[in-house]
């Protein structure tokens, strides 16, 4: 994955720093991949940004009482992650989960080098907008090693 070496993968699954910081490389990454043509990779790619945006999201105890999550929840799933953003009408979601997710499951099944991938990035993009992971600066960013896969 494109944070391998720049972060400490532990720090993202324990700290909402962690998750972002995870998040933002990722779409870093997973950008990167499109354009360079690695198409199915990106999307996965970016499908974990996806994961980890929401993580470091719903990480903030004041999101969790805003989204009335309750202690049964299961917030290591992330679909039903989606669906308690989208049913608290705390954000306007417009977002396509379902469709991303059979794209992602697609993706990492195959290669898709024709792929038009615009409109995917273009919805994704606006959902970590609406999330408040983008816009961000890459120069915030450690550096990447472009030579990784």
């Amino acid at each position: 994955m494109p944070h391998f070496g720049l972060m400490n993968t532990k720090d993202s699954f324990e700290s909402a720093e962690g998750a972002l910081l995870r998040a933002r490389l990722h779409i870093r990454g997973g950008k990167r991949r499109l354009r360079q043509g690695k198409i199915s990779a990106g999307i996965v790619t970016l499908y974990d940004a996806l994961l980890f945006a929401q993580r470091w999201y719903i990480a903030l105890p004041g999101r969790r009482k805003a989204l009335a999550v309750g202690e049964e929840e299961d917030l290591k799933d992330e679909k039903k992650v989606f669906a308690l953003l989208k049913s608290s009408k705390l954000l306007s979601v417009d977002f396509d989960y379902p469709a991303f997710d059979a794209l992602v499951e697609k993706a990492s099944n195959e290669e898709m080098p024709n792929y038009d991938y615009s409109g995917v990035l273009r919805d994704f993009e606006s959902f970590m907008t609406l999330l408040g992971v983008m816009p961000f600066d890459e120069a915030d960013l450690p550096p990447e090693d472009p030579a990784t896969f």
